[in-house]
């Protein structure tokens, strides 16, 4: 690899499944002599991508979106799903493409980054579905405002407990950024904390919160 190809920074530009579909066939099905031939021409266009070939690394990454593709729908149904995982991956590679050693085989290097993206996904779709709540009959709500009354109060209230249990700091950061619906800017200008430690007060807060509204609607 040349000294200076860290330094290049080439445009990312995430693909489309159709503008990849379209330019490049699906290559799920390839044989070992074609899969051998592709690999060497994905090292050679990323080593150029390297070098600061801005079309080399535009024909890489359509060439390798159908690839990617194929990867994620044995793991994902959704097509959206299949999607995000093809763009996270192209991202990464962006992110990390100077770490490729020119004179070693692309595609496990690729493979690599894509299984990792994948178990990410399904990992993150594994805690999302955890916390999702099934609907019971106490949570119906109905059109009138005065059949729902009692819920509503009683939710404010123990809404207004929950928050008034958290830390000061995450206390405060749930009061302007939500309840005040500031922006991280103003909030940070008005609290004197950074907006990094904003972010993390009012995750954390969040965090804390569903713990106790969980807790709370339990013993309802």
């Amino acid at each position: 690899m040349a000294s200076g190809s860290r330094d290049r920074v080439l445009p990312l530009t995430l693909v489309a499944s159709g503008q990849a579909e379209a330019e490049s066939s699906d290559v799920g099905g390839a044989s070992g002599n074609e899969a051998a031939a592709r690999d060497f021409d994905w090292s050679i266009l990323m080593a150029r991508a390297q070098s600061g070939d801005r079309e080399a690394y535009r024909r890489l990454l359509i060439d390798i979106a159908p690839y990617l593709s194929s990867l994620a729908r044995r793991h994902h149904r959704d097509p959206g799903d299949v999607q995000d995982t093809v763009q996270d991956v192209l991202l990464t590679v962006h992110a990390i493409r100077h770490t490729y050693d020119p004179h070693r085989p692309f595609g496990p290097w690729l493979v690599a980054i894509a299984k990792r993206r994948i178990i990410d996904r399904l990992r993150s779709q594994g805690r999302t579905r955890a916390r999702e709540v099934a609907l019971n009959l106490e949570h119906e709500t109905f059109c009138a405002p005065e059949a729902n009354l009692g819920g509503a109060d009683w939710n404010k209230r123990v809404l207004g407990d929950a928050i008034a249990s958290l830390p000061p700091g995450q206390r405060e950061a749930v009061r302007l950024l939500k309840l005040q619906e500031m922006s991280l800017q103003q909030a940070a200008a008005a609290s004197g904390m950074s907006v990094a430690a904003l972010k993390v007060a009012m995750h954390r807060a969040l965090k804390n919160l569903r713990k106790i509204l969980t807790q709370s609607s339990d013993e309802k």
